[in-house]
């Protein structure tokens, strides 16, 4: 917190500062014994009729009222990363882009429209890298009309928590009534440790993903469509530990792009029966090697926020979050007019 020459602690921002990262200490309104202050530190979204509005990396938003501020200041966009491979939240936001294609997409400015039938999210929702061609809420109609063609509903994919994200627009599609469904992170991690740490000598890689790689996947019934985006990428790599008979579904599968210096893990799944096995490790170990061959040097996959058990084995790997990025769904016929901002 900023402390004045007397000692004292002060308040160093203004509205002025709206869209840059502060710090501040504010009292808390039903404070515990002993406790009086509380501190926030994110994006300033907004300070509009005595409150400010604050988008933590999480993407939560915490309001605060003005009269409650007992410090502030603006701080660094983004804390310096302690491990990891150093990237911009818009290279890793291209690559993750790369790495699973739409069958169809429109560009609207710096928007891009993507449809796939509706298999995923990432591949039916806006990635808005820049601004649109057209006021906001002019965009905003476009991207519902595009989508309602296409009998899809309205997604925009957004990010928090490094510089460069898009907390502004997370806290105007809110003020709109759009709705956050889904929170998940893109962590990232050095490639050469992930092809130590298990044996690949089992794992069987491929180009495709044949009926047996499809029958592990968790996304059942599988669609030409899917199938289009599943096998998109600049080079995709498929991952199957065989079962214990021809008849029987594979032990585990993954999937990796490899894309530059960049290797993406998705998809990685192991038969409940022979987990705690190793054989997720070896996967993506056997992935890994093969992007190591091909030049990549660095790793990423998303994890969501609430899979404790995926985020402990990510991090033992050598992974930390660099992101958090959301889905934010439009709202239900006239809402979304009702919700506009003047």
């Amino acid at each position: 917190m900023e402390i004045s020459a007397a000692g004292r602690l002060e308040v160093r921002i203004t509205t002025a500062d709206v869209g840059k990262r502060v710090s501040v200490r504010s009292l808390i309104e039903h404070e515990a014994p002993g406790e009086k202050f509380t501190d926030t530190v994110g994006v300033l979204t907004s300070w509009d009729n005595g409150v400010l509005l604050i988008t933590r990396k999480s993407g939560e938003s915490v309001r605060i009222a003005e009269s409650a501020l007992v410090a502030g200041k603006t701080v660094p966009a983004a804390p310096a990363r302690r491990r990891g491979p150093a990237a911009s939240y818009e290279e890793l936001a291209r690559v993750a882009a790369r790495a699973w294609r739409p069958v169809e997409s429109e560009r609207l400015g710096e928007w891009e429209l993507r449809a796939a039938s509706g298999f995923t999210r990432r591949a039916n929702s806006v990635l808005p890298l820049g601004a649109p061609d057209a006021p906001l809420d002019e965009a905003l109609d476009a991207v519902r009309r595009w989508y309602g063609e296409r009998g899809l509903p309205a997604y925009i994919q957004t990010a928090t928590g490094a510089e460069g994200t898009q907390e502004l627009l997370c806290a105007e599609l809110e003020r709109r009534g759009w709705v956050r469904e889904v929170t998940a992170e893109l962590w990232v991690g050095p490639l050469a440790s992930i092809a130590d740490r298990g044996d690949p000598a089992g794992v069987v890689l491929s180009r495709q993903a044949d009926e047996g790689w499809l029958a592990q996947y968790q996304r059942k019934g599988v669609s030409e469509v899917a199938l289009r985006v599943l096998e998109s990428g600049p080079s995709v790599w498929f991952a199957t530990v065989p079962g214990e008979s021809a008849q029987a579904p594979p032990a585990a599968i993954g999937r990796c792009v490899v894309d530059g210096r960049w290797a993406g893990f998705a998809a990685v799944e192991v038969d409940p029966a022979l987990r705690r096995r190793g054989l997720g490790t070896a996967v993506m170990a056997a992935l890994a090697r093969q992007a190591l061959d091909e030049g990549a040097s660095a790793a990423w996959l998303q994890v969501e926020a609430d899979n404790a058990a995926a985020r402990a084995l990510y991090a033992g790997m050598g992974f930390a979050a660099h992101h958090a990025y959301h889905h934010y769904r439009a709202p239900e016929g006239a809402a979304a007019a009702g919700n506009r901002s003047s």
